[in-house]
């Protein structure tokens, strides 16, 4: 993972997503768990922003 830098920074900002439905029915199921992963890897790509990993 490469670092990012301003004028006078350099950072490296990562974030940790959990999704978490009420009463934790499997919802991701039938395709939709394949669709969400394209989903996310399109807005990365538009984004310029890099996906380490996802699971699902």
């Amino acid at each position: 993972m490469k670092y990012k830098s301003n004028n006078n920074i350099v950072y490296s900002c990562k974030y940790h997503v959990v999704f978490c439905p009420k009463y934790r029915r499997k919802v991701l199921n039938n395709g939709v768990d394949e669709r969400l992963k394209e989903l996310i890897n399109n807005i990365c790509q538009e984004l310029h922003v890099d996906l380490i990993e996802m699971e699902v």
